[in-house]
């Protein structure tokens, strides 16, 4: 499986499936405003990332990409290379989420299989594609049978363009196929956003409290219940043996954001705390 070789290498064994869970209503039907909005979920498929040998760097730039795009990223699931596995989270995923990314297993070795899950996930045959066909012979010459597994897509699938490498991604009703290797993932997520429908930005801003989770709880709890249609974030730290916490506020109203942020910061300086509002 091709992956990006400056990605750092980790020892360790993971034995499942890893799903990292936006902490929102899970179905996404309504956006931070209260509308209804697009919602996304990525499946980073690859043996690699579960083992611990590849470090995973797509899922950060997407989900802020797709923020960009006012698209809220939901979930995100790393999957074996296992067709049972990849075509059971892909059906799944499709059902409950406007767009679904999958990043790897698209590439020329055994164990890219990404392309052929989907076929099977649809229900649909894998075909020889005639234009990957072409845009890999003007990119990388005489194609091998191990090159020419990259033209292959299911059938009504149509061509992510890859300007970095040749071979390219594709799209299949709501799920999106990308490579692995991030300087391509980009490369074919940037040709696939005119197929997004783009909404209202996800805006956010952070404040820096240096107040322990547990003290802070309750009046930040008021706060978010105040504001349902803005997302505030609790996320620890320790700086220098001291603990506090970083404050994350959410949504596609920035004067709302604003408001929340200086009830935040009132209520952290009641605390008696030294609240630091920072670019989040």
């Amino acid at each position: 499986m091709l992956v990006d070789s400056d990605l750092a290498a980790l020892d360790g064994e993971a034995v499942a499936d890893f799903r990292a869970v936006v902490p929102a209503d899970r179905s996404g039907e309504h956006s931070m405003s209260g509308r209804t909005s697009a919602t996304a979920c990525v499946l980073i498929i690859g043996n690699e990332i579960l083992s611990g040998k590849t470090q995973d760097a797509n899922l950060r730039f997407l989900g802020v990409e797709l923020a960009k795009l006012g698209i809220r990223l939901v979930e995100a699931r790393v999957v074996r290379d296992e067709f049972p596995a990849i075509i059971d989270h892909l059906n799944e995923c499709r059902e409950r989420f406007t767009y679904v990314f999958t990043t790897g297993g698209i590439g020329p070795t055994h164990d890219d299989i990404t392309a052929e899950a989907v076929a099977r996930a649809f229900g649909v045959e894998l075909e020889l594609n005639e234009e990957a066909v072409d845009l890999l012979t003007r990119g990388i010459g005489e194609l091998n049978e191990a090159r020419l597994k990259m033209a292959w897509v299911p059938a009504g699938g149509t061509l992510i363009h890859n300007p970095v490498s040749a071979a390219p991604g594709f799209r299949i009703g709501n799920v999106f196929v990308l490579a692995g290797i991030p300087s391509i993932a980009r490369a074919m997520f940037a040709a696939a956003v005119p197929q997004l429908e783009a909404g209202a930005a996800i805006h956010s801003a952070s404040v820096d409290v240096f107040i322990r989770e547990g003290d802070i709880a309750a009046p930040l709890e008021r706060i978010a219940e105040a504001w349902p249609d803005i997302e505030i974030g609790s996320y620890p730290f320790a700086r220098d043996g001291v603990y506090g916490a970083s404050l994350v506020v959410r949504g596609a109203d920035e004067a709302m954001i604003a408001r929340v942020i200086d009830e935040i910061v009132a209520a952290m300086t009641a605390l008696g705390g030294k609240p630091k509002r920072t670019d989040s």
